[in-house]
């Protein structure tokens, strides 16, 4: 694929990931945590540009795209988002969208330790949430191993360091799935990104919430989420389902919690999927 195909897939894929109604998370209907639409909007066009350049490694496509977005907005917005989608990017200038999932194992079976040292270097500039400390590759210190290697060593507490240790199945067997099953059903609307997000949040239990509120508290998320993913699923009209996802949002929000990582992969999810199609 050509960079500016792979940029402005990427850029749609962050506009419609705000045009649905995410509960927890920030979109279009309601900020949320401190942020608002307008931040991830000036993120997006920030990112875009670097995520599809061509001649660039994965660590430097990371860094370059968190050091934009820091540019333009004085908070971490989308570190998890550049995550995924760097690699994916990689994979998708070096393959047609039809060999997307072989080129990815064959960008993350090539990544090195300066990709782990600019994509740590790019995390401490993001500043994330929750990140804490780790008993080893701690981001605080200088990685000494590849970047693939370092998030095997992550897998356990991060649902994005998982996704790198197994090819990004997540996207690959259940976003995809639950994308085209969304849009079998609706068309290709925002619902279809509600879907995703959902699917991500009924059945994985996120991270994000995980690290900074425990284990107990991203299950009782999960099971919450349960139902209204299985309602959202059974409906002809999935408008009839906003009263329960505003009031879902707004339950979620004032906890503090916010479904980042399930966010996260619902991007990488909207963008692989562009990449496919071509």
């Amino acid at each position: 694929m050509t960079s500016d195909a792979v940029a402005s897939a990427f850029h749609d894929a962050c506009l419609a990931e705000l045009d649905a109604l995410k509960p927890g998370n920030v979109h279009r209907y309601a900020g949320g945590h401190g942020m608002e639409a307008a931040d991830f909007e000036k993120s997006a066009a920030a990112a875009a540009p670097v995520i599809g350049a061509s001649g660039l490694t994965v660590g430097e496509r990371i860094e370059a795209a968190v050091e934009a977005t820091r540019g333009v907005v004085g908070h971490n917005t989308n570190l998890g988002i550049v995550l995924l989608a760097a690699p994916l990017a990689q994979a998708a200038l070096i393959s047609s969208g039809k060999d997307l999932r072989p080129a990815l194992t064959e960008v993350l079976r090539s990544l090195t330790v300066e990709d782990a040292k600019r994509a740590y270097r790019a995390i401490r500039l993001a500043e994330p949430g929750g990140l804490g400390s780790a008993p080893e590759h701690d981001v605080a210190a200088e990685p000494t191993t590849t970047l693939l290697e370092a998030m095997h060593a992550a897998r356990s507490r991060d649902r994005i360091a998982w996704n790198y240790a197994h090819d990004f199945v997540d996207i690959f067997d259940l976003g995809l799935k639950w994308c085209g099953g969304g849009r079998a059903r609706w068309g290709d609307v925002p619902w279809v990104t509600t879907y995703v997000y959902l699917g991500f949040l009924a059945h994985i239990p996120d991270t994000l919430i995980e690290r900074k509120f425990g284990t107990h508290m991203a299950g009782e998320v999960l099971d919450e989420a349960r139902p209204i993913e299985a309602g959202l699923s059974q409906c002809h009209n999935p408008k009839e389902m906003a009263g329960p996802l505003a009031a879902f949002d707004a339950s979620l929000k004032n906890r503090g919690l916010n479904p980042g990582t399930s966010a996260d992969l619902t991007v990488a999810t909207v963008f692989a999927s562009a990449l496919i199609a071509g």
